[in-house]
C-alpha cells in the first residue's frame, strides 16, 4: 500500500522529534542513531580490508543496529521515497552511504538532504534541494577509516610491546 509518504532519516531521536514537528503527515521522521555499519574485524590480520585487492573494505552491520535497520525497512515499506538527513560532514556522509547501501534493495528513490540548523525554514529549504550522496566526501571518510585500521591494528601491538599496555596508535 503506497500512501505517498516520505521517510526522512536523521541521526538522533531528538532531531527526529523536532523535525517531525515541522513536517506534515506526509512525512515519517526516524533516527538511525549514528553509524549503522563499520569495517569487519575479519580477514587477513583482522583488518576487514582486503589488502591484496586494492584495499577493498568489508563492511558489516553493527550488532546494536540490527533492530534500527529493521525498523527503517518497516517504515520505508510505507513510503514512496527516502531522504537521508545525516550530518553534512565526512561521518554523516558515511552514515548516509551505509544507509543507502542497505536500503537500495527496496527500489525506492533515495536522496540526501542537508541543513545547517534545525528550523522549519531550513528543513523546508533542504526538501527543495535533494541530491545524491557526495561520493568524494564519503571516500574521504572511508580512506581515513581504512588508514586508521591499517595503522592502528598494525602499529598498536608494536607500541604496546615497546612502551607497555594501554598505548594505541589510533
Amino acid at each position: 500500500m503506497n500512501n505517498q509518504k516520505t521517510l526522512v532519516i536523521v541521526e538522533s531521536p531528538s532531531k527526529a522529534k523536532k523535525i517531525g514537528e515541522f513536517l506534515g503527515d506526509s512525512f515519517i521522521v526516524k533516527a538511525c542513531y549514528g553509524h549503522i555499519a563499520d569495517l569487519a574485524k575479519g580477514g587477513k590480520h583482522g583488518l576487514g580490508i582486503d589488502i591484496e585487492h586494492d584495499f577493498k573494505p568489508k563492511y558489516v552491520l553493527l550488532d546494536n543496529q540490527v533492530e534500527t535497520l529493521q525498523m527503517l525497512f518497516r517504515e520505508a515499506d510505507n513510503c514512496n521515497c527516502i531522504l537521508i538527513a545525516s550530518d553534512n560532514d565526512r561521518e554523516g556522509e558515511a552514515i548516509a552511504w551505509h544507509l543507502w547501501s542497505r536500503l537500495e534493495d527496496l527500489r525506492k528513490p533515495i536522496k540526501r538532504i542537508e541543513f545547517h540548523e534545525i528550523t522549519k525554514k531550513a528543513i523546508q529549504e533542504s526538501l527543495k534541494n535533494p541530491h545524491d550522496i557526495n561520493m568524494p566526501l564519503f571516500r574521504a571518510q572511508e580512506t581515513r577509516r581504512i588508514l586508521d585500521r591499517l595503522v592502528g591494528f598494525t602499529a598498536s601491538p608494536f607500541l604496546m610491546n615497546f612502551f607497555g599496555p594501554g598505548l594505541s596508535a589510533g
